[in-house]
């Protein structure tokens, strides 16, 4: 039985990416922050088909990223699969964004990725074998107004993604981006109904994205199926943004 580490997936595409995971029969590891009530239940749900465990860590702390690694070696040895999710959004002009906003963002969208794949390549490379997926965004690939830090953020996980590919294809592991376009979840909770159907209205296939979008996509690029694709981004967003 292979084993799955997803980041922030106690909800939103998350939380899919591990329902997925947990019906095609992978051991499913539910990393989450503050919504402990949300990772519990999931955790629940999920352990009635398969086998699943939970494990609280801000994956913006370096120290607590080792912790958890660190217990997830002694429990299962390590993780096959690691789908780095967690991430938070913002929406400021760019002459308001402060300090502490700025470092929260790369923070939490960005370095947590460092720090989980620096935990999770060592078993991965002793292995040969391994799939890295990390969460970027259309914003990544393009840039948003208003999302200066977030874009950034997000670029810079297509940036990783793409050195990290080259560098661990040696060893078997592929490593691969997932941008997804306008989703329906927490993130986009801010927004009204009106702006979502102006969203829906300028996206070529006339829809916003699910979760289970961008989680099939996901589940895909965990697959032996997969296992020549590394390196690549894959923009899921209805063509919003057609790169």
């Amino acid at each position: 039985m292979q084993t799955v580490l997803i980041t922030g997936a106690s909800r939103g595409i998350g939380a899919e990416c591990a329902r997925q995971f947990a019906a095609r029969g992978y051991r499913v590891l539910i990393n989450y922050c503050r919504s402990g009530e949300k990772a519990e239940a999931l955790l629940d749900e999920i352990k009635a088909i398969t086998d699943a465990d939970i494990f609280c860590a801000d994956v913006s702390d370096p120290d607590q990223v080792r912790r958890m690694f660190s217990e997830i070696e002694k429990e299962y040895g390590g993780t096959d699969i690691l789908v780095n999710n967690a991430g938070i959004a913002q929406t400021k002009l760019f002459t308001d964004i402060t300090d502490e906003d700025w470092k929260r963002m790369i923070s939490v969208n960005l370095s947590s990725v460092f720090y989980c794949c620096r935990s999770a390549l060592p078993y991965m490379i002793r292995k040969k074998y391994g799939r890295i997926i990390n969460i970027s965004s259309m914003w990544g690939q393009v840039g948003g107004s208003c999302e200066v830090h977030y874009s950034a953020a997000k670029a810079g996980i297509i940036g990783l993604t793409k050195a990290l590919a080259q560098e661990e294809g040696p060893s078997g592991i592929t490593v691969n981006c997932v941008a997804p376009g306008v989703i329906r979840t927490d993130m986009t909770s801010c927004y009204s109904e009106e702006d979502m159907k102006a969203l829906s209205d300028e996206t070529p296939t006339g829809t916003t994205g699910t979760p289970a979008d961008i989680a099939r996509t996901v589940l895909f690029l965990a697959d032996e199926k997969a296992s020549f694709i590394t390196g690549q981004v894959f923009g899921i967003n209805g063509g919003f943004v057609i790169t």
